[in-house]
C-alpha cells in the first residue's frame, strides 16, 4: 500500500484511534481520526478518505446516521464497528451504505487484515482488469463496467461501491447462478472472512435500489438453494 491511501478512523475512545491508527500508520497508510458523529461527516467531506473505520456508538449522533450523511457524498468503503453482536446493528449499518462490519472487542491485526482485503478487491472495471467494450443491457437496466455506472429506464442509479461490484459481478455472467461464496470471492476477495450473509443485505439493498422485489424480480432472481443470479428466472 502507499502512503497516499487515507483512512479515518471514527471512536469516542481516543485510546482505541491511537492503537487503530497506529498500526495503520505502520502499514504505510496516512490516517486521521474522529470522535464523534458530527466530526466524523465533516473529516469524511474534508479529507475525502478511501476507506473510513466508523464505530456504531458515538456521540452527537450514532455511526448508523454518520454513515448514512457519508454515503450522500462518499463513495468510500465503510467498516462498521459495533460493541455488540446484535443482528440489528449489523443489519442497520449495511442499509446504510456500509461495506463490512467488525465486532468489539477485535485485534488491531484482524481489523487492518480487513482492510487489506478491502482495498485489494479485485474490481471489475479497476485500472488494468479486462472491462466490457459495451455496457451490459438487461431489459432497461444498463451496467457500465468501465464508467462504474447503473441506469434504469435511462436514470441513473445510485449504488455504493460494493453494491455496484456485486450487480457488476452477477450480470458480467447473466445466465449463472451465484453462491454467496462467489460473489464474495468476486467483490470482497478470496482473502475475506466473516458471515456470508452480508451478501443478503447488500442484494436486498441493490433490490430497492432498482425498485426490484424477492417475489417478482427483475433484475435479480433468488435462486433456491444456491444464491442468486441476473434476470427473472
Amino acid at each position: 500500500m502507499t502512503d497516499l491511501l487515507k483512512i479515518l478512523v471514527v471512536d469516542d475512545e481516543i485510546p482505541m484511534t491511537r492503537v487503530v491508527g497506529s498500526y495503520l500508520e505502520r502499514d504505510g497508510f496516512e490516517v486521521a481520526v474522529a470522535h464523534s458523529g458530527p466530526d466524523a461527516v465533516t473529516a469524511a467531506r474534508e479529507g475525502a478518505p478511501m476507506l473510513i473505520v466508523l464505530d456504531i456508538m458515538l456521540p452527537g449522533f450514532d455511526g448508523i446516521e454518520a454513515c448514512r450523511r457519508i454515503r450522500q457524498f462518499s463513495d468510500a468503503y465503510i467498516i462498521m464497528l459495533t460493541a455488540r453482536d446484535e443482528e440489528v446493528d449489523k443489519i442497520l449499518g449495511l442499509s446504510m451504505g456500509a461495506d463490512d462490519y467488525l465486532v468489539k472487542p477485535f485485534s488491531p491485526r484482524e481489523l487492518v487484515a480487513r482492510v487489506h482485503a478491502m482495498l485489494r478487491r479485485p474490481r471489475i472495471g479497476a485500472v488494468g482488469a479486462p472491462v466490457a467494450e459495451e455496457p451490459i443491457v438487461i431489459g432497461e437496466l444498463g451496467i457500465d463496467l468501465e464508467a462504474r455506472t447503473v441506469t434504469l429506464a435511462g436514470a441513473e442509479v445510485d449504488l455504493t461501491r460494493t453494491e455496484f461490484d456485486i450487480l457488476a459481478a452477477m450480470a458480467s455472467r447473466p445466465k449463472a447462478a451465484f453462491t454467496r461464496r462467489q460473489l464474495i470471492d468476486a467483490v470482497w476477495g478470496p482473502g475475506w472472512y466473516g458471515d456470508e450473509h452480508v451478501v443478503d443485505v447488500h442484494i436486498g439493498h441493490v433490490r430497492t435500489k432498482l425498485g426490484d422485489t424477492a417475489a417478482e424480480p427483475r433484475f435479480i432472481r433468488t435462486v433456491r438453494g444456491v444464491g442468486y443470479g441476473m434476470g427473472n428466472g
